[in-house]
């Protein structure tokens, strides 16, 4: 396996890429970003990925210089050139580089960075050990569902959850709802419906939500996008994080206290069957 980058066309070996100390993006973190899991040498639902790649460029006024499907042809190369058969694709477009200015120059060409990095195993097609979570006030800027490279917040935020000892934060808006994890978006299983908050510029649309919230209602499980509070929490049967990174993560306590179920409870236990089957279907053509 070889850790290789691609900035604007050009490949190189990872550890040699490199941007100019004037890129918007190193300077103001004027860039969004992506990340895709590479599953049997194949990256999984990378058309979703590549459509809010777009929607969050459009949203910060920043015009991709390559169409998804030359992008989907650059991604399919590197991942052919890594030898990568498990692992993930980063990528990153920032405004470009120019004197340093808060105004958009004009006439400069977006820094557009995609590179792939190994998994050190093969990833389990177990549901990982329960997680424990606190929960903390959201303290990130109004437009979550840009995913912006800008994730001081988000980071500040899961250190104080490792310091604490749990392996994610949990974040409420002032007046308690429930919006994501500093990493995931948070589903509850709340008086026999899975909630989770809705699509508005508070969370990230996440791939993984969508892709659970189908699951769902294709096994006919009572399904809602209706935001909760964290008082809502203690009182849930299940509750689990997704996120492209971690899939499906079930949880068993939070802020201390364990849920009123064991966990991982039985929703979640054959919701991570099914998303296992959906990976099979798109990169390993069913075959496992």
């Amino acid at each position: 396996m070889k850790n290789l980058a691609w900035i604007n066309g050009e490949v190189c070996d990872l550890h040699e890429a490199n941007v100019p100390v004037e890129d918007r993006g190193f300077l103001f973190g004027d860039g969004i970003y992506e990340v895709i899991k590479i599953y049997n040498g194949k990256p999984f639902y990378l058309e979703p990925h590549l459509k809010r790649l777009q929607r969050s460029a459009s949203a910060i006024n920043i015009e991709i210089p390559y169409s998804n499907e030359e992008l989907n042809e650059h991604i399919a190369g590197l991942i052919n050139q890594s030898e990568c058969d498990h692992g993930y694709i980063y990528m990153q477009v920032t405004r470009g580089c120019a004197p340093r200015g808060h105004l958009f120059p004009g006439g400069i060409r977006p820094t557009v960075l995609i590179y792939v990095r190994a998994f050190e195993s093969v990833p389990s097609r177990e549901l990982t050990e329960p997680a424990d979570c606190i929960t903390l006030p959201d303290e990130r800027w109004m437009n979550c569902y840009i995913k912006s490279v800008n994730l001081l917040p988000n980071v500040l935020a899961f250190q104080k959850a490792h310091e604490a000892g749990a392996s994610e934060a949990i974040l409420y808006r002032p007046d308690g709802t429930v919006t994501e994890g500093t990493r995931t978006n948070i589903f509850a299983l709340i008086d026999g419906v899975v909630r989770t908050h809705p699509e508005t510029r508070y969370i990230l649309p996440g791939i993984t939500r969508g892709i659970v919230l189908d699951i769902l209602k294709q096994i006919s499980v009572p399904v809602s996008e209706e935001a909760f509070k964290v008082s809502e929490l203690q009182e849930a049967s299940e509750v689990w994080t997704a996120s492209t990174g971690l899939e499906i993560v079930p949880v068993k306590t939070i802020d201390g206290k364990p849920l009123k179920e064991i966990s991982p409870g039985p929703v979640c236990k054959r919701l991570a069957g099914e998303f296992w089957q959906v990976v099979d279907a798109e990169c390993y053509g069913g075959k496992q």
